[in-house]
């Protein structure tokens, strides 16, 4: 459970905001939605690479200019 102190004087939102942060860090939807659908280990695994070369030739752009 996701306990958020609210100090005296603070507005609602802004504890609001901080509880959706923290639930947010926790990853509990996105583990949810990536449950709602079976992805093969290849499927996974080439989309791991996809997105490893991408990161690199960001990387590299950077490096060059």
């Amino acid at each position: 459970m996701i306990v958020v102190p609210v100090k005296e004087g603070e507005a609602i939102d802004r504890a609001l905001k901080r509880y959706k942060r923290k639930f947010d860090k926790t990853g509990v939807v996105r583990a949810l939605r990536k449950r709602q659908q079976f992805t093969k280990p290849s499927v996974e695994r080439r989309f791991e690479v996809i997105k490893a070369s991408y990161i690199q030739k960001l990387r590299q752009a950077e490096e060059e200019i």
